[in-house]
């Protein structure tokens, strides 16, 4: 399905959204809701990463397909693993099979678990046979992919004895492992983080609690893309919290410096955002390391504006739905962007002039899609299959339809 896109009535007055729950903390949840049943979630995403864990946590002796959902790849791994009895096959899409996994799996095997590859060794798909897990130490290197390390953090409390975790090397996306020490807590889980080391005790049981999902600020993230893009718009956002758990919401202070303004309804637990009249940078240099899933949205925001940018601690984009820093490139360079690319940062040039009417791939990736619709605001543009955004964000054209900008659907363009 290809959407077609045009600024329509854009800007629409009063415009309200009400975001579902973070997938980060949704995912988290279930993990430690399959070990301790007497935890409530509410709130929880209604993304397809969330559903496939879901039904994956269901099974105990069976073919657990995850398709494109790499959280609940790395996630499952784990707690498959720790689990007694079971007896899976962890499978995913052709991505997926290219998505390495290996630094987990020599961590949990190190611990003892039972895993075995069934095609190339360091990708899935895994043979797992689930056992209790008798050591207490283990050694990761974290700088690779912070869900590595939440896997084991999760999955900690069934150890007999704890666990302790070295991190080795310089840990990426930080913030995602205070989330999963955090929501630890939350149900009375003791644990600690201190600079390479994360301790989580053992817990036999936890109190019955219920923990409410907040909703998801790296969905937030293309309505503050439409607000710095405009001349002139307002959208209130729900429900967020001043005190997120999420990373993310570094985008308040990202996006000040783009023209955002972002004020929290405390009473309300929602957001405004308007658009604030200032001095934009010619260009804006940011180290993203805690927060790569920002990069794609904060890039195609710099080049509507007209300003360059450029981003670093982008490491971890190589081995996402696709290859992230390539694709922007692909797709930034058919609307008349300058961009280079490595390994770890992407440098965009000051761009004079937006093209129009260019079809965006999306590579299967959510993220591609939702992160060029803002642009909608500057020039009509076409995204090709745009129902991947149901990986993260179901709602998103229904949405982004509510602020005026027009969404036209079809099978196939003649």
């Amino acid at each position: 399905m290809k959407a077609i896109l045009k600024r329509g009535d854009f800007p629409l007055k009063n415009a309200e959204i009400k975001i579902g729950g973070s997938k980060s903390e949704s995912n988290r949840l279930l993990i430690l809701q399959a070990q301790f049943p007497n935890i409530t979630i509410e709130n929880l995403s209604e993304s397809d990463d969330t559903s496939v864990l879901q039904k994956g946590l269901k099974l105990t002796k069976e073919i657990v397909d995850v398709h494109h959902a790499g959280t609940a790849m790395r996630f499952l791994t784990a707690y498959f693993a720790a689990k007694e009895g079971a007896e899976i096959i962890l499978t995913g899409s052709q991505r997926m099979q290219e998505r390495p996994i290996g630094i987990l799996v020599d961590a949990l095997r190190r611990l003892g678990a039972d895993i075995k590859y069934l095609k190339r060794d360091g990708f899935p798909p895994l043979k797992i046979k689930g056992k209790s897990l008798q050591k207490n130490e283990v050694i990761i290197k974290a700088s690779v992919s912070s869900q590595y390390v939440s896997a084991l953090m999760l999955v900690a409390p069934l150890f007999p004895n704890g666990l302790k975790i070295s991190l080795e090397g310089k840990s990426t996306s930080v913030p995602y492992i205070e989330m999963t020490l955090s929501l630890l807590k939350r149900i009375g889980v003791k644990g600690n983080f201190n600079k390479n080391e994360i301790t989580i005790f053992a817990a036999k049981n936890v109190e019955e609690t219920v923990l409410i999902v907040e909703s998801d600020w790296s969905s937030a993230s293309y309505f503050y893309s439409l607000v710095a893009l405009s001349e002139s718009f307002e959208i209130t956002l729900g429900s967020f919290s001043k005190e997120s758990l999420q990373g993310d919401s570094a985008l308040v202070r990202i996006y000040d410096s783009l023209g955002v303004k972002t004020i929290f309804n405390i009473s309300e637990n929602t957001i405004s955002l308007s658009k604030k009249h200032t001095e934009l940078p010619d260009s804006l240099l940011l180290d993203l390391s805690d927060t790569p899933d920002l990069a794609q949205t904060i890039a195609v925001t710099c080049f509507g504006l007209g300003i360059g940018c450029k981003l670093t601690g982008l490491h971890t984009l190589k081995i996402k739905e696709t290859d992230r820093l390539l694709a922007l490139k692909n797709e930034l360079e058919k609307l008349g962007a300058t961009i280079q690319v490595d390994n770890n940062s992407l440098n965009l040039e000051k761009a004079i002039q937006i093209f129009e009417n260019k079809t965006i791939e999306t590579y299967q990736d959510h993220r591609m899609a939702m992160a060029f619709a803002p642009l909608a605001v500057k020039t009509n543009l076409i995204i090709n299959d745009a129902e991947v955004v149901s990986k993260s964000y179901p709602r998103f054209w229904e949405d982004l339809q509510k602020t005026g900008i027009k969404c036209e659907f079809v099978d196939s363009l003649k």
